[in-house]
């Protein structure tokens, strides 16, 4: 038998049984699924880690006010704030350092004319837009000037001027922070969240000098975003950032630090190993669910030999050889996991558009999940169907026949 012979023979098989196969086949449909999933999952997850690192900015080291966290809290080692403003620009002398931005942070009520809302409004310096790689949709960044002259000027992100200047420029406009005026300047591009889950839409931006906060020591700030050179030099950074400000801070000895470092690598590294965690927790299901419908096909294609005893005697009474019957048993488990793979990648798609859908998440599928999908699906069909297959070809005719 040719192996289109082979294969009319596995479909006339199957279709003779449609109930029975399409049973046996849910358990690949699932596992396929999973599979199929899972490696869509772990795609997307690395894809969003990478998307809001690139939002909080490379190569960067966040200090905080406080000694290093302990027993997962954080303690102060007095009530006074322990950086400054000037902490910041000597950061900036470092040799590691690109760009160092300190950071003064309030939730304040924010009228547009009639309207108001309760906004974040962070005070910082235009070291910040390199920091944190920031770019402007429209309007200019704050300057040094603004900074040095306490100018009450404001940039906001692009959804605060999309839903309070619909349809207008608002470049020049007023709004006011805490009662103070403040004159739109710019509008920053792109989106994503700050370190704290603030929506970048939704931040606003003015001259850390002139934020309305009033804070227990001059010129204090809630922390400092520190950029490194390069990834080469991150640790270099973080190991000169230390040692200026326990030198400035005048910390000798076995004194503890009264702030702590964070490096985002070391964020980067923990958001991908609960990636990698998930991928695998879904790739066990998958791979539970493929077993099992695997079993099912082996149970199914050795209840398959048990009907088929007489059919398999003839076929060798007039010829057929044994690698002819292991063929065609082998043929119809592979086609079963083959359909079954193709529905569970079916499958996967729904749930991937069903989860595109909602917009919090998004997935996409790849040639190559489809590819792995194609081949799981195959060597299942493989694997559970040789045993049965390989039966059913170490029969002797003379028994076959001798069966009813």
């Amino acid at each position: 038998m040719s192996f289109a012979q082979v294969l009319v023979e596995a479909f006339r098989s199957l279709l003779a049984n449609r109930l029975r196969t399409s049973l046996t086949m849910l358990g690949i449909v699932i596992g396929i699924a999973s599979v199929v999933l899972m490696l869509a999952v772990g795609d997307a997850v690395r894809v969003f880690i990478d998307k809001e690192l690139a939002v909080l900015g490379s190569n960067q080291l966040i200090v905080q006010p406080g000694q290093p966290t302990e027993g997962g809290a954080r303690r102060r080692t007095n009530d006074s704030p322990s950086l400054t403003i000037e902490d910041a620009e000597a950061l900036n002398t470092l040799p590691s350092v690109r760009s160092a931005a300190p950071a003064l942070q309030g939730f304040f009520q924010v009228l547009y004319g009639d309207d108001n809302s309760n906004s974040v409004v962070l005070g910082t310096t235009p070291e910040m837009f390199t920091v944190r790689n920031w770019t402007m949709e429209r309007g200019v960044p704050l300057a040094d000037t603004d900074v040095r002259s306490a100018n009450r000027v404001i940039v906001i992100g692009s959804r605060v001027a999309a839903t309070r200047y619909y349809r207008r420029d608002p470049i020049g406009q007023t709004l006011r922070v805490d009662g103070r005026p403040f004159t739109i300047i710019g509008v920053l591009a792109g989106s994503g969240r700050t370190l704290d889950g603030t929506d970048l839409g939704e931040l606003m931006l003015v001259p850390i000098t002139a934020i309305p906060i009033r804070m227990p020591r001059p010129r204090a700030v809630h922390y400092i975003n520190v950029q490194a050179r390069d990834e080469r030099s991150l640790k270099d950074a973080e190991v000169d950032v230390a040692e200026l400000l326990r030198d400035r801070h005048r910390i000798t000895g076995e004194r503890i630090d009264d702030f702590q470092i964070t490096n985002l690598a070391s964020i980067a590294a923990t958001g991908a190993t609960i990636g990698a965690g998930l991928s695998i927790g879904l790739g066990v299901v998958g791979a539970i669910s493929l077993i099992v419908g695997g079993i099912g096909i082996m149970n199914i294609m050795l209840v398959s030999v048990s009907e088929r005893v007489r059919e398999i005697g003839i076929r060798m009474a007039i010829g057929a050889q044994p690698h002819h019957v292991l063929a065609q048993f082998l043929t119809e488990a592979v086609v079963i996991c083959l359909i079954g793979g193709l529905f569970g990648v079916a499958l996967a798609v729904l749930g991937v558009l069903g989860v595109n859908q909602t917009g919090k998440f998004t997935m996409t599928l790849a040639p190559s999940h489809v590819l792995t999908a194609v081949l799981f699906s195959t060597g299942v069909g493989l694997f559970f169907g040789w045993y049965p297959a390989r039966r059913a070809s170490k029969l002797l005719p003379i028994e076959c026949l001798r069966q009813d």
